[in-house]
């Protein structure tokens, strides 16, 4: 039998062969990789020539690439939800950075949980493009000295590239009659929702749960009781939304999804749940950024395609592959075009409401905060 820490060291070499920049001194980095379950297969190489794309095998050995000539390479490191839509787009503009340009692009990524995403490009993941979960994580790879700050201000929209908003769903005839938040708390009722403490999404569920009080006017008081009460029926918490989903659909645990609306959305189109769900109608809008990390395209020479991908994510074009996939699109043109795919939000608010993401990890999941004192009271 092969002992695991050999078989975690293979993996980590492989990894290094796919990302060369990694340090092959640092134990840390490694560490963090595996802890993340960034494997091999959480790397998904897309090499396009004109308009085909193609996945590069992890066993094959990367071709040093010339950034200034016909072909540039960049990676792409997204929370695990994003996946399908940039399946979509990725190919999208590889074809149009040909067209325009004559050059060949190569795009690296990498998916999954938002906190842990960030912790492996703060480690040492090269990211020249990172689509994460929240704000708040872009922040942190701004405090590291690794984005600019004012990054907001660089991309249309301050850099928000999609909405969404927490959804429910239930098994099939919703056996449970849960129509609203408030049926989550209630006994014999099993929900599953991502760690807010490695998943971006389960921080919104989190936010969404406490808002569902709070912002409707009950006290903090009222809203620290019912999220107890929620989370003292979630039998286990996944470490992102993809795993929740996974859970639900694929396991069979829970009889309530708390996920993405996108998220429900796509499993709906790919057969793994029912096409009704129920989006609360006092709700948190869930705004997810994208940036160029400064100090990495600097260091690769490749701001050039790397700020075109960016803008590039907030065309009609690329909206359009959002929407499909169940993202509420920022474009207006697009939106208009599918304002009745939506349900509507009759008291929709956001993170500024609530304080600021600063803030609100402070408060709610920097240790010792209100998650990590609702954990412990349940043991």
């Amino acid at each position: 039998m092969t002992h695991p820490q050999s078989k975690n060291l293979e993996v980590f070499r492989s990894t290094k062969q796919l990302f060369p920049q990694l340090k092959p001194a640092s134990t840390q980095t490694s560490a963090l990789l595996l802890a993340a379950g960034l494997s091999l297969t959480s790397f998904v190489p897309v090499h396009a020539v004109g308009t085909v794309s193609k996945t590069v095998p992890v066993n094959q050995k990367p071709q040093l690439i010339s950034q200034g000539g016909k072909t540039v390479e960049i990676t792409l490191v997204s929370y695990a939800v994003t996946k399908a839509a940039y399946d979509r787009i990725i190919p999208k503009f590889v074809a149009k950075w040909k067209r325009e340009k004559g050059q060949n692009v190569v795009i690296k990524q990498s998916y999954g949980g938002s906190g842990s995403q960030t912790r492996a490009v703060l480690d040492g993941l090269e990211a020249d493009v990172v689509a994460l979960a929240l704000a708040l994580d872009t922040k942190k790879i701004e405090k590291a000295g690794l984005i600019q700050p004012g990054w907001e201000k660089k991309a249309p929209n301050n850099s928000i590239v999609t909405h969404s908003v927490v959804a429910l769903e239930t098994r099939q005839g919703n056996p449970k009659k849960i129509q609203n938040w408030s049926d989550l708390a209630k006994p014999g009722v099993k929900v599953i929702t991502a760690n807010p403490k490695t998943s971006g999404g389960a921080r919104w569920n989190f936010l969404a749960l406490w808002g569902a009080i709070a912002k409707n006017g009950g006290t903090e008081d009222q809203a620290l009781k019912y999220v107890t009460q929620v989370f003292g029926n979630v039998p286990v918490l996944p470490k992102d939304a993809r795993e929740s989903s996974d859970v639900f659909y694929n396991k069979g645990q829970g009889d309530v999804l708390l996920n993405y609306e996108n998220e429900i959305i796509l499993a709906a189109q790919q057969g793994k749940g029912s096409p009704s769900y129920v989006v609360p109608q006092v709700n948190i809008s869930i705004d997810a950024p994208v940036a160029v990390v400064d100090k990495n395209v600097n260091k690769h020479g490749t701001r050039q395609v790397s700020e075109a991908f960016v803008q590039f994510l907030f065309t009609p074009e690329s909206q359009r592959e959002f929407t499909k996939v169940g993202f509420r699109p920022v474009n207006s043109t697009v939106a208009k075009e599918v304002q009745n795919k939506f349900p509507k939000i009759s008291k929709l608010y956001n993170v500024q409401s609530l304080g600021g993401w600063d803030a609100i990890q402070k408060k709610f999941f920097d240790d010792g905060g209100i998650f990590d004192r609702i954990q412990s009271s349940r043991r």
